[in-house]
């Protein structure tokens, strides 16, 4: 894989197009010390931006409970995602918006700080191994737990938040997992490290974690939507570990993820169904729409 600061092309970077490798970030900036920077994830489906406006959206907002005020408005960020998916002349592939702290005062106060914004995108194909999309992925458990809500800023799409989803998904990897499972401060279930998840009962009911500690993703709002559409009924609640053995099905979603099936997490077994075959289907015949028209 060619490393990302070796790649060609351009990236929008405050307003300007810059060749890949001269895109420059000071050591001295703020975003890179303290944790000031927030950013997205789109997906690109035959050269068509997937939910645009939701995510330039999010993004504002991560970025206002953050204190940054982002230089440019959002019809503004629109076009320059547009423009430099189609510069780069991206098919299918990711986009990753972002706006940081730069340079001029380095301690923790940073009211003076000029705000950053860049969009670089690239072909990408699946997060997980295509393979695993039909076998299942595995999960472990993590020792780190979601922050309780009153004590970090856990509705945005900021950097600092997701130093314990590396932590954990290393230790799964280094244990020969896919990814990890991750708890919240309460000791009931959360997310994956960059993804949320369902649990599908007996009855072909589908579960999921309240996002009160994590991100309410677009992709797993689009699922849930989905779901109804086909009848299946959705309970939003809290769900204890101890409950994994009473289910029979379990996916992760997310704009990297899309719908992936889980195989097991930890000693819990779980069966690829038709149901999340079908719901895989629904969501890339939704992403995909101007193909399926």
């Amino acid at each position: 894989m060619i490393p990302y600061d070796k790649r060609e092309g351009k990236i929008w970077y405050n307003n300007d197009l810059v060749d890949w490798q001269e895109v420059k970030l000071h050591v001295l900036s703020h975003g890179l010390h303290y944790g000031s920077f927030v950013f997205e994830g789109l997906r690109v489906y035959e050269g068509e931006i997937f939910k645009l406006e939701e995510h330039t959206d999010r993004l504002y907002y991560s970025a206002k409970r953050m204190g940054i005020k982002i230089p440019y408005s959002k019809d503004e960020i629109n076009q320059a995602t547009k423009k430099i998916v189609t510069v780069q002349n991206v098919q299918d592939g990711y986009i990753r918006p972002f706006a940081w702290r730069g340079s001029e005062m380095m301690a923790i106060s940073a009211q003076q700080t000029k705000i950053h914004v860049a969009i670089a995108t690239w072909e990408w194909g699946s997060y997980f191994d295509p393979k695993l999309k039909t076998e299942g992925i595995k999960l472990n458990i993590s020792k780190w737990r979601r922050p309780a809500p009153n004590t970090i800023p856990w509705d945005t799409k900021a950097s600092g938040l997701y130093m314990i989803c590396t932590l954990s998904k290393h230790e799964a990897e280094q244990q020969g997992y896919t990814d990890s499972l991750m708890l919240d401060h309460e000791d009931n279930v959360a997310e994956a490290t960059g993804a949320n998840i369902f649990f599908k009962d007996k009855d072909g009911n589908l579960h999921t974690p309240i996002p009160d500690s994590f991100l309410d993703g677009i992709t797993r709002r689009a699922i849930i939507e989905i779901a109804k559409s086909k009848n299946i009924k959705i309970y939003e609640r809290k769900i204890s570990p101890k409950e994994l053995s009473k289910f029979v099905g379990c996916f992760l979603t997310g704009t990297a993820a899309e719908v992936t099936p889980v195989s097991c997490i930890s000693d819990f077994k779980f069966k690829v169904c038709n149901t999340i075959l079908d719901l895989s289907e629904g969501y890339q015949t939704l992403v995909r729409k101007k193909k399926a028209a």
